[in-house]
């Protein structure tokens, strides 16, 4: 779409040469020679920047300027005035003007001067876009909470983002840390700087420290030039160290100086640099029982640990698996451009009842699975794939038996299957076996060698 730049003059053939030279470089341009009907035009369908001229007898520049600011703040204004006006300009300046032209002026000056304006029209909607995105994405009203121990956890983490203090996110795989760890940076003041994030496990641990720090040129075989660090980059704002429980005592030391100086030496350097952000780390380690057994060191967990956040377990919240599973099949459908898709019968009985040891992430990944491989518009339970454990009580199908084999255990679990299965098709073995995706021969040799009659 070519971008759009209105020009207002009360010389009419001042704003025709304005207009044509700015056509020729392929922008759609549209003229005024009054300002109340550039205000009225602009109002009505936006453009992306606005070059008016100074002195006019109606509304001058300077007003039509501060009239703008009321429709849209961001908007670039360019102002065209006389050698003798050029004062008003800079004052124009001072209560936001984007620049000033004089006249006579050099079209290529002109063209130079639009250009610039609107790349900075560009940059500030796609600013616009991207926050209001992240706001969306990361707002913890929209996090899906019916629990109240999820609610109370998303309550603290607003709480938490107002202040600048560290933060550790606690919790098992797949609960969410990193969603919270990132609601703390865009509900805080620093929501406007960048948030720079590392998977300390990903990285060995002299690679992490330059990851972090940045290094000097020569620091170390390839380093052909100076590169800064994670809080280097990320200053003003937030540094979110995922799977912090698996740094080694080295590295756990030079954090620890850096937390507390607010300094760093990049790997290699001599200069100490300031450092101005701030600290999530979620780690699915219990970092006190690492402490207790000497693996991480207490003054490093407390330096992090200054606001706790811990994510309970998906188990533990039942009250919040179906709410999760519609609002990731609604999500998930609307990918797919299948807007119909729903739960059949029985599913969300299954999806209540399963163990979902990998939580969130788990509860998500089998609801986009159950989507995919859907037949028509209903999910059956096999698409979800869900392993034959329906329940996290200890001692169920799955829980491991001393002495068993795994053959045993293979069986066992099959036979619980087996079993619900028929409960949810009311013992109709037809309908069993198609939800469980064998034949009726196959069902039929099973429940012989389970001992499961009619009606069991």
């Amino acid at each position: 779409m070519k971008p759009r730049i209105a020009v207002l003059d009360d010389e009419t053939r001042m704003a025709e040469i304005i207009s044509m030279v700015l056509r020729r470089e392929g922008y759609e341009v549209e003229a005024f020679n009054d300002g109340h009907a550039a205000l009225a035009a602009i109002a009505e369908r936006p453009v992306d920047a606005l070059l008016t001229d100074l002195r006019m007898p109606a509304m001058d520049g300077l007003e039509v300027l501060r009239r703008v600011r009321e429709v849209d703040a961001e908007l670039p204004v360019i102002l065209i005035t006389a050698h003798g006006s050029v004062p008003t300009a800079i004052q124009a300046l001072r209560e936001g003007a984007f620049d000033y032209v004089e006249k006579p002026f050099d079209n290529q000056e002109l063209k130079t001067l639009a250009q610039r304006a609107l790349e900075v029209s560009r940059l500030g909607r796609e600013n616009r876009y991207l926050r209001a995105e992240l706001r969306s994405r990361y707002a913890l009203d929209a996090v899906v909470a019916e629990s109240d121990a999820m609610r109370e956890v998303l309550d603290f983490t607003r709480r938490a983002a107002r202040s600048r203090a560290t933060v550790l996110v606690t919790g098992e795989s797949g609960t969410g840390k990193e969603l919270i760890a990132r609601a703390v940076h865009y509900h805080s003041d620093r929501v406007g700087q960048p948030l720079l994030a590392t998977n300390c496990k990903a990285l060995a641990e002299g690679v992490l420290e330059s990851e972090l720090f940045g290094h000097e040129k020569g620091a170390f075989t390839g380093a052909d030039r100076a590169r800064p660090g994670l809080f280097e980059r990320a200053s003003g704002g937030t540094v979110f160290l995922d799977e912090i429980g698996e740094v080694g005592p080295d590295f756990q030391g030079k954090l620890l100086r850096v937390l507390q100086e607010r300094k760093l030496r990049r790997v290699g350097g001599d200069d100490e640099r300031d450092v101005d952000v701030r600290v999530v780390a979620a780690t699915n380690r219990d970092l006190r029982a690492e402490v207790d057994a000497g693996r991480f060191r207490e003054d490093l967990f407390f330096r992090l640990a200054v606001i706790p956040i811990e994510i309970p377990p998906l188990r533990d919240r039942p009250e919040d698996v179906l709410p999760l599973a519609r609002h990731f099949l609604a999500r998930t459908a609307a990918e797919l451009g299948r807007p119909d898709l729903r739960f059949g019968e029985g599913v969300e009985d299954a999806l209540r009842a399963h163990a979902w040891r990998g939580n969130v992430r788990e509860l998500e990944n089998a609801v986009e699975r159950g989507a995919v491989l859907a037949r028509g518009t209903e999910i059956a339970l096999e698409d979800l794939l869900l392993e034959a454990a329906t329940s996290s009580v200890p001692g169920g199908p799955t829980a491991s038996v001393e002495g068993e084999t795994l053959q045993e255990h293979l069986d066992r679990a099959s036979e619980a299957h087996v079993r619900a299965a028929l409960a949810r098709a009311g013992g109709k073995r037809v309908e069993a076996a198609r939800r469980l995706g064998i034949d009726r021969t196959t069902l039929y040799r099973l429940t012989r060698k389970f001992g499961i009659e009619d009606g069991d």
